[in-house]
């Protein structure tokens, strides 16, 4: 029993992670506790195109800079047969050595993140769990599946996702909570929106490996945009591979209502994955398709179109590979696909369809160990969006080096 138990935890735990946090994390809870562990560090970055949606033709296009990036991390973790909890919080800013040239550009930005993660056995049956994050930085972070757009002042983010999970009988489990998600950009028209979200799940054990589950979720979202309602209907299965991979995947109907538009109905899918292929080679990934509520208002021209049936598709791919006891690989792929569709003017008359915008972004670096608490790294990125909207058409590149310190 306590074997059957303890995998219908872990599962319960794992899934929350789908809704909150990172898209490519997969519930891999802490198993012993960890004292607080502080890192401070710097990257020096060359970055060819600082205020990528810029129009060509004014001040600030393609523009490129250096620029310093220090922060200060801490880590705590600590766990027992009962608890676990899991705090990470970054405080950094970049600052640029070249001025900005564009209208309104920050010379200092703000990299702030942190995280907590709280679970709770209160006995074989029950179970509480509470996962949270909260930024405020320039770049929209494709794993959390944020807004694409690169804007000249940072954006606010948080996110939390809370339940409880109940074991009714030796196969058989629910999973209740709920949530809330805000996103808050500074300067940005129609861009702020929030979420508050409740769901119940329905868990069954078909084997050691598998559990089968059956979800319902409403989510409401509101901000400067039209409000929306979102009702999920999905299946799916969390199967462990092996000991150290684990899938957790599910499908369904996704029945949009947004207001003064007519109601939408669609697919809605999500996946995401995690190996440990050897003691060396590390694999996450992660993929969702369905309607969002991020940036759903553009300007084109003098117009301002709001679009009700935005679909989009994001896969997601990070691994790390030890070349040597001192050497490590690593690198990762995003791929946004938007499909714009259900398009009215704001204040008028004018319709739009069938706009599209495909967004890539890839790096590649290496990680040396210098000693047990000294690193350096060095990695490259680059972004291609192509668009249907001439402001967000643009490539971009990033070079960085940096070093760590932890103690």
């Amino acid at each position: 029993m306590k074997k059957t138990a303890g995998f219908l935890y872990f599962s319960l735990a794992s899934l929350s992670l789908l809704h909150a946090g990172s898209l490519y994390s997969v519930g891999q809870e802490t198993e012993e506790s960890i004292p607080l562990t502080w890192v401070v560090g710097s990257n020096l970055i060359w970055d060819n195109n600082v205020t990528p949606v810029i129009p060509e033709g004014q001040v600030g296009f393609e523009d490129e800079a250096w620029s310093i990036n220090p922060y200060v991390q801490a880590r705590y973790s600590t766990a027992d047969p009962q608890t676990t909890l899991n705090v990470s919080a970054l405080v950094g800013a970049n600052f640029y050595i070249d001025e900005i040239e564009a209208v309104g550009a920050q010379q200092v930005t703000p990299n702030i993140r942190t995280t907590l993660e709280y679970s709770h056995n209160f006995d074989d049956r029950l179970r509480f769990s509470s996962r949270n994050a909260l930024s405020y930085e320039m770049e929209p972070q494709f794993a959390v599946g944020l807004s694409n757009d690169r804007t000249s002042d940072p954006y606010f983010f948080y996110s939390t996702d809370n339940a409880v999970g109940y074991r009714w009988t030796e196969r058989l489990g629910s999973y209740s909570g709920f949530g809330f998600t805000g996103l808050l950009l500074d300067g940005v028209d129609f861009a702020d929106r929030k979420s508050w979200s409740v769901f119940n799940q329905m868990r069954y054990q078909w084997n050691q490996r598998a559990v089968l589950t059956a979800e319902y979720r409403y989510t409401a979202w509101t901000g400067d945009a039209s409000d929306s309602q979102n009702h999920f209907i999905t299946g799916g299965v969390d199967y462990r591979l092996s000991q150290n991979s684990i899938f957790i995947g599910s499908a369904g109907v996704q029945m949009r209502s947004v207001e003064g538009v007519d109601d939408a109905t669609g697919p809605f899918v999500q996946a995401t994955v995690r190996s440990q292929i050897n003691s060396k080679f590390t694999i996450s990934g992660f993929t969702r398709f369905g309607m969002e509520d991020f940036d759903t208002v553009q300007f084109i021209g003098t117009d301002i179109i709001e679009y009700s049936d935005l679909q989009v598709f994001r896969l997601g791919l990070t691994g790390e590979y030890q070349l040597t006891p001192r050497f490590t690989g690593f690198g990762g792929l995003d791929v946004v696909h938007t499909i714009y569709d259900g398009g009215n003017e704001i204040g008028g008359t004018a319709t739009d369809e069938g706009r599209t915008e495909d967004l890539i972004n890839m790096y590649i670096g290496l990680r040396t160990k210098i000693n047990d608490a000294f690193s350096v790294d060095a990695s490259i990125n680059f972004t291609n969006s192509t668009s249907a909207f001439t402001n967000n058409d643009y490539d971009r590149t990033r070079l960085s080096v940096g070093a760590s310190y932890t103690f």
